[in-house]
Order: structure tokens, then C-alpha cells, then sequence
């Protein structure tokens, strides 16, 4: 038994920030946004484009492509962003109504930006432990860009974030596209370095003053640089070596390498590392960091540019904020033993 993708989506508002525009927000040369953090422009939700709204987009779109309808869909899975239309709030069961799979059961799920690997894994999972699993909906909206405040220099880091949604669907025995083995690691020391500090349960109930401070913040910015740049890069490689190893591959079988936006000597580093080209993936200086969706929208750029093609072995990698690192294999193509 396996576990293949038949139909993926991407979503992207209409509204646009360039490094023009992030420039004249925060202070930093325009030359500096676009070419060392990697932004020459990101897409930003408007009003109406909320998280669920995006999400769902997606998940038509995808259903489209897998040619399924959405009555015969068993479960949704929501594995976009916490930052939702609404708190204490189902976004799966709401995109699950909205396209009429009216068998489904859903649940959320949240691994911040390494939600879509561990959600790839979750639903292979319960595919394989459940019989009646026989096609699910993996769905993402972000748009965490609200929770930045481009005045604050110490989330700088966090300047290309944007707003978007992707969406996968899933099919027991597909014959092809099969979701392979994923790997994770975790550092919970990183987990209140960079927070929202209000509108939790920490701060409740909120005052009238905490609306000017729902945003991200880093409250020892020196800490906080020194643990990421400790523990980052290694992380990284370390997933996708294991998803690899427990694929059957090593890092020389890989063809395609599906990874989150970061800045670009990031991004060249893990190339570097893994003996890849920069052919062998795709550099989102034209989406910024979409959370959740830079891998699924990774994958379609890289079909639509033939760097993705049947045989290809892709590796779908990412850290979410917390901090957790996710990596998970995909064999492309038709499926054989």
C-alpha cells in the first residue's frame, strides 16, 4: 500500500509588496531586501482574503487538478496557520462544508512552517491504520504578514513573509506521486523567543493597549541569533539526510529540493551542502516566505519550469517558528515497489 499526490493548488492574492515598498517601511536599502534577504516582492492579502478564504481557494483549485469533487473526500486536514478568521476556530471543518465533502470528519493542525510535512506524514499514517481513508485534503492559508510590524528591527528577519494558500489531495494506492518516509527534529528552547505577546492566555484578558502589541517580537534579539545560527543549518540537513535514509536514497539521488524562502545565502548554503544546483530547486525572490505553502508552491514552479518531471526524487523541507524542522520525500511519477 502507498500514499500518492494526485492534484496540488496554490492560491496567491493580487496585492503585492516589492522591496520598494518594504524599503520605505522599515528603513532598509532596497538593493539589501531584494537581493540579501531575497525579496523583490511577495504577495499580501486584502480584506475578504482571509486564512480560510485562502485555504479553500487552494483546495478547489487542487481538487481541479486531481479531478475529484469534493463529495469524495474522507477527511480534511488543516495545516495552515494559527492565525485563523477567528480564535478556538475549525478551519478544516469550514473548507470541508465549503466544497461539499459531507462524509469528511476534520481536524487542524499546526507545526507553523513545517505544517505541510507533518501533515504529509499524519495522513499516510491514518491512510494506511484507517481502510475507510481513501482520499484526503491537506489545506493551508497564511497570512501571518498581519503579525509583523515592519517598525520592529528585531523581526526584520521576518520581513518576507506574505500571505497565499496550497492545498494537496491524497489517494490511497494512486499509482503515482508517492508520499515517501519524513523526518522532524525540535528545539522547544527557541519556543518563547519570538512570540506574539498578547491576546494568549497569558496576557488575559487583553487591555485596551494590547492591540498595538499583536504583533511579533523578539525579546532578547542577541539570544535569540545566537540559538538559531547554532542550531539552524544542522537541523536542516540533518531532516532531509534521515527522510533520504529512510527512503531508501541518499542526498545523491536527490533531484529536486522543495524548500522554504529564506534569505539567499541560506538558501545557497543547503544547495552547497547537499551537492545540488541551483536548478535543482527554485528561490521564491518573487513570493517571499508563504509559511506553510512554499513547498506545494515550490513543486508546481518546478513542474511548470521542467525541473520536476517523472522520476524526479523531491524533498519538501522547512522549520517552523518554535522552532521545528521537516523534511519529507516524494517520489514523482509512477509508482513501482
Amino acid at each position: 500500500m502507498h500514499v500518492g499526490i494526485i492534484g496540488t493548488g496554490t492560491w496567491l492574492p493580487s496585492g503585492r509588496q516589492s522591496a520598494a515598498d518594504l524599503a520605505l517601511a522599515t528603513g532598509v536599502p532596497e538593493d539589501v531586501i531584494a537581493l540579501k534577504f531575497g525579496v523583490k516582492g511577495k504577495p499580501v492579502a486584502g480584506p475578504g482574503e482571509t486564512t480560510a478564504f485562502m485555504g479553500l481557494a487552494a483546495a478547489n483549485k487542487a481538487l481541479a487538478d486531481a479531478k475529484v469533487v469534493g463529495g469524495a473526500v474522507d477527511l480534511v486536514i488543516w495545516c495552515g496557520a494559527q492565525h485563523k478568521d477567528y480564535p478556538c476556530w475549525l478551519a478544516g471543518l469550514y473548507v470541508a462544508n465549503q466544497i461539499g465533502a459531507k462524509r469528511a470528519w476534520s481536524f487542524d493542525m499546526e507545526a507553523m512552517c513545517g505544517s505541510m510535512m507533518a501533515a504529509l506524514d499524519v495522513a499516510k499514517a491514518l491512510m494506511t491504520t484507517h481502510p475507510e481513508l481513501e482520499t484526503v485534503l491537506l489545506v493551508s492559508g497564511y497570512r501571518n504578514n498581519d503579525l509583523i510590524d515592519s517598525a520592529v528591527p528585531a523581526t526584520r528577519f521576518m520581513l518576507d513573509i506574505g500571505s497565499g494558500g496550497s492545498a494537496v489531495v491524497l489517494k490511497k494506492n494512486a499509482g503515482r506521486n508517492a508520499v515517501l518516509a519524513s523526518a522532524f527534529r525540535g528545539d522547544g528552547s527557541l519556543s518563547e523567543m519570538c512570540i506574539v505577546p498578547t491576546l494568549g492566555t497569558k496576557a488575559w484578558p487583553p487591555a485596551a493597549e494590547d492591540v498595538a502589541k499583536a504583533h511579533f517580537m523578539v525579546p532578547d534579539e542577541e539570544a535569540f541569533k545566537a540559538k538559531l545560527g547554532e542550531v539552524t543549518m544542522p537541523n536542516f540537513y540533518a531532516v532531509i539526510r534521515e527522510s533520504l535514509q529512510l527512503s531508501g536514497f541518499t542526498e545523491k539521488d536527490l533531484d529536486y529540493l522543495a524548500i522554504l524562502h529564506f534569505k539567499r545565502s541560506a538558501h545557497d548554503a543547503v544547495l552547497a551542502e547537499l551537492g545540488l544546483r541551483q536548478d535543482q530547486s527554485t528561490y521564491l525572490d518573487e513570493y517571499g516566505h508563504l509559511g506553510q505553502n512554499d513547498q506545494v508552491l515550490s513543486l508546481e514552479l518546478g513542474l511548470r519550469d521542467g525541473k520536476v518531471y517523472d522520476g524526479s526524487r523531491i524533498v519538501f523541507v522547512g522549520a517552523g517558528l518554535g522552532f521545528v524542522w521537516a523534511s519529507t520525500v516524494i517520489q514523482w511519477g509512477p509508482y513501482s515497489e
